[in-house]
């Protein structure tokens, strides 16, 4: 699948596009936080993108999972 992007602001779809980020599949490779990192990309364009992902029965990548897991 390589759904297109919803619609997002100009200085969202600029920054998604500067990295990288054309599909669905790309956005949902990033978690929130990355995505908000991005110069020009918010809350709005965060949700948007978010809404579409699960219609598409995609998700953003999990903050969680990344995070190294202690051994006892």
């Amino acid at each position: 699948m390589t759904a297109d992007l919803p619609k997002v602001g100009a200085p969202a779809g600029r920054a998604l596009a500067a990295h990288g980020i054309h599909t669905l599949r790309d956005v949902a490779r990033h978690t929130e936080a990355e995505l908000r990192a991005m110069h020009g990309v918010g809350p709005k364009a965060v949700g948007i993108l978010r809404e579409s992902l699960e219609r598409h029965g995609l998700a953003l990548r999990n903050e969680d999972l990344d995070r190294p897991t202690r051994k006892e």
